[in-house]
């Protein structure tokens, strides 16, 4: 059993698993196809990710382009982020916006970032544990940064001097030439 919550651009979902406690600990079922099917869709999972942060790590904001856009499930196992989420879908009518999400080891939320959207997290726990269930392979000449700290999209990410590594440091303006996925 889970619930889900949509958040304020389309297609992105906030899922609250049903968690079992007793005085063993807890228990809680982290992926079940028939359950995603039907709060969210049809989505074949295809690759696993995770990353381990210290706190103040700033992780983005990434996106593939299509055909090698990629759908993501997204989750602290360990410690807590804020999750942000930007709409790069061109034909949308919340293009260039974005979400915030505070996701927690302790809260045991999800969330659900469908294909077209640039992603991106920062840590704010030490080592924060961040898993990821990608719907298409990291296909490296596909990759596309969007800098973090971009003036148009005026993302607060709740952090004065965040650790963030070459690449994102060197990202692409989000008004620049870089294509979009049309998902």
């Amino acid at each position: 059993m889970m619930r889900t919550e949509k958040l304020a651009i389309e297609g992105l979902l906030l899922l609250r698993p049903r968690v079992f406690t007793d005085e063993r600990g807890s228990f809680m079922e982290t992926w079940n196809e028939m359950t995603f099917r039907e709060h969210v869709g049809d989505h074949r999972f295809v690759q696993d990710n995770e990353s381990t942060s210290r706190k103040g790590v700033l992780r983005g904001l990434h996106f593939q382009l299509a055909p090698h856009a990629q759908g993501k499930l997204v989750r602290a196992v360990a410690g807590a982020v804020m999750d942000v989420c930007v709409d790069i879908r061109t034909a949308s009518p919340t293009f260039g916006e974005h979400v915030k999400v505070l996701l927690s080891a302790s809260e045991r939320t999800m969330l659900w970032i469908p294909p077209g959207f640039a992603h991106g997290f920062v840590a704010l726990e030490e080592n924060t544990v961040f898993t990821y269930k990608c719907t298409a392979p990291y296909h490296p000449a596909a990759e596309r940064t969007i800098l973090w700290n971009d003036q148009d999209l005026a993302i607060d990410w709740g952090v004065v001097d965040p650790i963030v590594s070459a690449r994102d440091r060197d990202g692409f303006a989000f008004s620049g030439a870089w294509a979009t996925s049309n998902s």
